[in-house]
């Protein structure tokens, strides 16, 4: 870790951090509720699990993720196909995959977009020496590309303006309570999350109880009932999607950066409107604890095109502030 300070953990940190994968043996073992599909793929370099699906994560009990003791990790997940399982490992530099439920075969299909073999981290180049050591130690890092608009774009609206805890408990519960159980021989307590209609039926009293005020929620709401036509934002490049996404009320530049890049492997789509974020990228680059997201822009200039990567690099340095104010306090309108 550079220097003496050690990362608080708010969202900013969570996106650059890393998931960790404990060490497996052997291959992807049988489990008890039959066999699913799978698959084997070889990435094009070194490739690190808990970097590259990291950000999907969203806190430690997400229902949805869940990174296993033999190093193999899982996510749940509703495809175009419906709702499917993924669990996969690597091994000796081989990829190695099964998947079950009606979403198998997509999400099998997908996981080389998943694992970044979209992405080209051959086209960043290190314009600073902070960034290009986070580089050298981060050989695995490449970014994710999940294909699926609404299932990064939920989490994200539900991170507005909050704190971390209040945000990953409010997916938490609603996930669990309004999904359905992930398919196959998934750990115990994972979940697919909702389908759009059933988003949209989850009762006002129920967002109230997750800690979801009406603004979110509202949001969320307001993007299923379309969200046919965000999806297509598949089809679009990460400028294009965040324009589609931004038609929605209540979604703005930093719901819509988080979302492209998760699901379009954005390289570029740098996260204006954080709270932490510039101050972070002003005081590794420049010693500028206090920069504003028009400094912070202006420092990533010189990684036009590779701005997000530029961000990650500078997160997982561990380069940044150290605190000088009490933490956000965490609220609970659920208690009201």
């Amino acid at each position: 870790m550079a220097g003496r300070f050690t990362p608080r953990p708010t969202r900013t940190t969570v996106r650059g951090g890393h998931v960790d994968v404990p060490a497996g043996h052997g291959g992807i073992p049988r489990q008890s509720a039959g066999p699913g599909l799978g698959r084997t793929w070889t990435p094009p370099g070194p490739l690190d699990l808990g970097l590259v699906l990291g950000p999907l994560r969203r806190g430690p009990g997400d229902p949805t993720f869940r990174a296993a003791s033999d190093g193999s990790v899982w996510r749940a997940s509703r495809t175009p196909e419906g709702a499917g399982t993924l669990r996969v490992a690597v091994r000796a530099g081989v990829v190695r995959a099964e998947a079950w439920g009606p979403g198998a075969r997509w999400l099998l299909e997908q996981l080389p977009d998943m694992l970044g073999a979209s992405d080209d981290p051959g086209a960043f180049e290190p314009r600073h020496r902070l960034v290009a050591s986070a580089r050298h130690r981060r050989p695995g890092l490449r970014l994710t590309r999940t294909g699926l608009v609404l299932e990064s774009l939920i989490p994200s609206v539900l991170e507005q303006k909050v704190t971390t805890d209040e945000a990953y408990r409010a997916w938490r519960l609603l996930v669990r309570k309004f999904g359905e159980p992930a398919p196959g021989p998934a750990p115990e307590r994972m979940y697919v999350m909702p389908a759009p209609r059933t988003w949209a039926l989850i009762p006002s009293w129920e967002w109230h109880r997750a800690g979801v005020d009406n603004k979110r929620a509202s949001t969320i709401l307001r993007a299923v009932r379309v969200a046919a036509r965000l999806e297509e934002a598949m089809g679009m490049d990460a400028e294009g999607a965040q324009a589609r996404l931004e038609l929605v009320s209540g979604i703005g530049p930093w719901t819509s950066a988080e979302t492209v890049q998760r699901s379009h492997g954005a390289a570029d789509a740098v996260t204006v409107g954080d709270l932490h974020l510039p101050g972070i990228v002003g005081y590794a680059l420049a010693g500028d604890r206090d920069a504003d997201d028009a400094v912070m822009l202006a420092l990533l200039e010189p990684y036009a095109g590779q701005r997000h990567r530029a961000a990650r690099l500078i997160l997982l340095s561990g380069r940044g502030p150290a605190r000088r104010a009490p933490r956000m306090p965490r609220g609970d309108i659920g208690r009201l």
